[in-house]
């Protein structure tokens, strides 16, 4: 796992909490912000979007990464997710979530979130042991 020092954990929280401030969540109240940390030091940040149709709903850490790619492309890799909310729950990122961060982050990108009222840091291959994409490792469909 990507070693982060206590402080850029903390400069992602910050990072994440001010986005979701701005998050859209009218149905669920739940209001969840995302910091992807690059291996240039950049940081995209991410709130959630609901819509009344539920499956168009986007979580904070895919809203971050379509930001992300948006703004530089999609070259950059990404070392480290942290994921927060306001309403200080228990938070790792969803399944579909790490399925498209996976085909961005580092061999060992740490995601960061809330366990019990504690950030915790895991490895992200602990957490999508298995993703979905092309097994050949020698290749990187980002070209």
């Amino acid at each position: 796992m990507a070693t982060i020092t206590p402080e850029t954990v903390e400069e992602l929280r910050i990072a994440a909490a001010a986005a979701a401030e701005n998050a859209y969540a009218p149905y669920s109240g739940f209001r969840v912000g995302a910091a992807l940390l690059f291996e240039d030091g950049g940081i995209a940040t991410g709130c959630n979007v609901e819509n009344v149709s539920y499956g168009l709903t986007i979580c904070a850490e895919r809203t971050a990464l379509v930001r992300a790619i948006a703004e530089n492309g999609s070259a950059r890799r990404i070392v480290a997710v942290l994921v927060t909310n306001l309403n200080d729950a228990p938070i790792p990122p969803c399944g579909a979530c790490l399925q498209a961060l996976s085909e961005f982050v580092t061999a060992n990108a740490a995601v960061c979130f809330n366990d019990s009222r504690q950030m915790v840091a895991k490895p992200f291959a602990e957490l999508l042991p298995y993703a979905f994409g092309n097994w050949d490792t020698k290749s990187d469909l980002r070209r």
